[in-house]
């Protein structure tokens, strides 16, 4: 792979911000002061189109069949509904169809980090796709978690392990029309999740130490992505709320080198840049996408406050513990599980919300999956089925 030399990538850097509407002075960015919620999808939407752009050479001849998973507005009977959820294995039509359905988000979807969880909600009435959600490892630096659970710093890296965030989560429509984002947001909540995380890891040790630890999954994390997220607003039962917004994030990451350059300054930072992860049991090389690019920009006489991209996202919490904040602090042995099914958690959101959703608002009846289509259908590399079992 070739690397660009210094001036050439310096100048694709600053280009590519201010191609996405980034001021740039004094070694700062900043974006204009009454950003809507379309002017933050359109700062995304180079990191989106590079991204579709990488998957469709692998995607595009199987999408026909993967759009056989994604409901007409016709084959939604709201009062039939049944979610079940399905989790999502390697080498799968589940996978694929999970990374098919997460490149429609308007802002680019990530991997996730370390341990991941991913999971379908399936409409068994029908055999279609209602939503998705990811979980993944935390970050390790996000003060408004850590102000809420009140940990010190010993605590924190001991049970931070008990922690997995929802890199991404919603519904694919027409169930999104029937607020069913509110649905996968419940769904995280139910005792299957945690089960799952449980089963999954229980035998897992310490990267460094060796020791084992309990899998219990103590607490989820998420940020919104446009601002305030009205999928995590008033999701509550029998008074309490099991998403909690406790601030926001700094505005810093990685998301706007995403849409072209990333894969020069990765080949830059490889070249003449030293990782920092040294350990053989860490691996030996950069540790996540932020750390290349922080390593990168000050080869290149950037600022590395080219970072605060100044997009500061909602913080939300879900314990799912009584005692949630008690254990991750190190005050309680064991976390005092909630005792959700998510069989008893999709009948709380079929009477609260999608029994009311669909009298009010019946438009999602004209929906037709062809407009969930990513790209023209070329009728001579066509391939109905992705392979595998069916969800």
């Amino acid at each position: 792979m070739s690397v660009p030399s210094k001036k050439l990538l310096r100048t694709r850097i600053i280009r590519s911000l201010r191609s996405q509407g980034y001021a740039i002075r004094d070694g700062r960015i900043s974006l204009p002061p009454d950003l809507d919620k379309d002017g933050r999808r359109r700062i995304h939407e180079l990191a989106v189109a590079k991204r579709l752009s990488v998957a469709q050479p692998r995607m595009q001849r199987f999408e026909d069949g993967l759009l056989r998973y994604i409901a007409n507005g016709d084959e939604v009977d709201p009062w039939s509904i049944r979610p079940t959820l399905h989790l999502v294995k390697p080498d799968t039509v589940e996978e694929m169809l999970f990374r098919y359905a997460s490149l429609h988000w308007s802002i680019p979807v990530s991997s996730g980090y370390g341990r991941r969880l991913r999971f379908l909600v399936m409409d068994d009435s029908n055999g279609k796709l209602i939503g998705l959600f990811g979980l993944g490892d935390p970050v390790y630096a996000l003060a408004a978690r850590d102000r809420w659970v009140g940990w010190d710093a010993s605590a924190k890296a001991k049970n931070l392990y008990h922690i997995l965030d929802a890199y991404v989560l919603g519904a694919v429509p027409p169930y999104s029309f029937l607020l069913c984002g509110k649905l996968i947001a419940l769904l995280t909540l139910s005792n299957e999740v945690r089960e799952a995380f449980r089963h999954r890891y229980s035998a897992a040790k310490a990267l460094i130490s060796g020791a084992k630890r309990e899998a219990h999954l103590a607490m989820l994390t998420t940020t919104s992505a446009l601002g305030r997220s009205a999928i995590y607003n008033r999701i509550r039962v029998n008074g309490f709320d099991y998403w909690k917004g406790v601030g926001y994030t700094e505005g810093s990451g990685d998301f706007h080198f995403s849409n072209g350059v990333y894969a020069d300054i990765r080949g830059y930072s490889e070249r003449y840049c030293e990782a920092t992860a040294k350990k053989e049991a860490w691996g030996t090389g950069f540790r996540n996408k932020r750390e290349v690019v922080k390593k990168c920009l000050p080869k290149l006489g950037l600022s590395t406050e080219l970072l605060y991209h100044g997009i500061r996202r909602e913080v939300y919490l879900a314990p799912l513990a009584h005692n949630a904040a008690e254990f991750l602090r190190g005050d309680a042995n064991v976390p005092e599980f909630y005792d959700w099914p998510s069989g008893q958690l999709s009948e709380i959101f079929r009477a609260r919300w999608l029994l009311p959703r669909a009298e009010r608002k019946p438009e999602y009846h004209n929906f037709g999956r062809e407009g969930y289509r990513l790209w023209v259908r070329e009728q001579a590399n066509v391939n109905h089925s992705p392979g595998g079992p069916r969800p």
